[in-house]
């Protein structure tokens, strides 16, 4: 069985399958594993240096796969805030025809530089309203992010159960389900919510292919369901981090009267993240990691994942559900 939904129609790719842009994880390698797999593999822009550096990885992917890849541009208000623009016009020179973007309605100035070049705007929200709102201005489809999601899952607590069919509901885009999933029940899952695909992001990291340490993909297969902390609820900025030594430290610092971002900032400082990912030293800082931990035992290439994810949803539908019919 195949499963062709309007995600695979739009995205022009095999299996409803797409890896999100993650932060020092999505380059060529991830990437284009995951799109020579059948899924959609993400390159993330700020990733790179540089718009120009950017140019050349959106290059070194294109040598490595001929399937459909994307970028993710992702716009937060920063005191040093990258050029933006820059970076989006390295997308649009690059001949990419994909963007997965994420932050402030500020990104709607980059949806305005990308929709005249045909590209597909694929938007990650964290609520059905602004789900609809980013329908309503223009964009593509929604990648809708339940609260079990690593990274930034919003405040309002939402868990894909309800999430993704209260979205369904209302958006009539194309929508792909985030957060939680990891294999071919959350699949299944996924599609019965109203959902075209999923969207996954720390179960790629624990594939043979993600370009960080051993020691983090282990750190995935280790912990489980209750593997993680979230951060910064306090500043309206909720994180949800994996489950270490330092995260601990993090969230004693912060659950101190009157904690101030300061406390943690050497812990929590972008640079020591990516040295944890590049030398597996779990003492240097923080990584992502979303609930779906609980369901990671082992590291497979991209491949076996996916053929696996793909296996597993059609043996469910095929047997499991089949057989239950009175």
């Amino acid at each position: 069985m195949a499963f062709r939904t309007r995600i695979t129609e739009m995205l022009g790719i095999e299996h409803p399958i797409v890896q999100g842009g993650m932060q020092s994880v999505g380059y060529a390698e991830l990437a284009s594993a995951v799109s020579n797999a059948g899924g959609l593999g993400i390159l993330t822009a700020l990733t790179q240096p540089s718009p120009e550096a950017l140019r050349d990885e959106i290059e070194r992917c294109r040598a490595m796969t001929g399937k459909p890849f994307g970028v993710n541009m992702t716009v937060f208000p920063t005191i040093n805030a990258p050029d933006y623009k820059a970076y989006a016009q390295a997308i649009i020179d690059g001949g990419v025809k994909i963007v997965e973007t994420a932050g402030t309605q500020a990104v709607r100035e980059i949806w305005e530089m990308l929709k005249p070049h045909g590209v597909t705007i694929l938007h990650k929200c964290t609520a059905v309203r602004h789900a609809l709102s980013a329908e309503r201005a223009g964009c593509d489809i929604v990648s809708i992010d339940g609260f079990e999601c690593a990274g930034h899952p919003g405040e309002d607590d939402i868990p894909g159960l309800i999430l993704i069919p209260a979205a369904a509901d209302k958006v009539r885009i194309p929508l792909l389900a985030s957060g939680g999933f990891g294999d071919g029940r959350g699949l299944v899952a996924a599609l019965s919510l109203g959902a075209e695909g999923i969207n996954m992001g720390t179960r790629f990291c624990a594939t043979q292919e993600a370009p960080i340490h051993d020691n983090v993909k282990q750190a995935y297969v280790d912990n489980d369901e209750r593997g993680s902390f979230l951060i910064f609820r306090s500043f309206k900025n909720t994180a949800r981090v994996g489950k270490s030594a330092v995260s601990e430290e993090v969230v004693r610092r912060l659950s101190q009267p009157d904690a101030q971002f300061s406390d943690v900032q050497e812990l929590v400082a972008g640079a020591a993240g990516r040295e944890l990912l590049q030398t597996g030293d779990l003492s240097r800082g923080v990584f992502w990691a979303g609930m779906v931990q609980g369901l990671i035992h082992d590291i497979p290439t991209c491949q076996q994942l996916i053929d696996r994810i793909i296996a597993e949803a059609e043996a469910i539908i095929d047997q499991r559900l089949a057989g239950m019919r009175a």
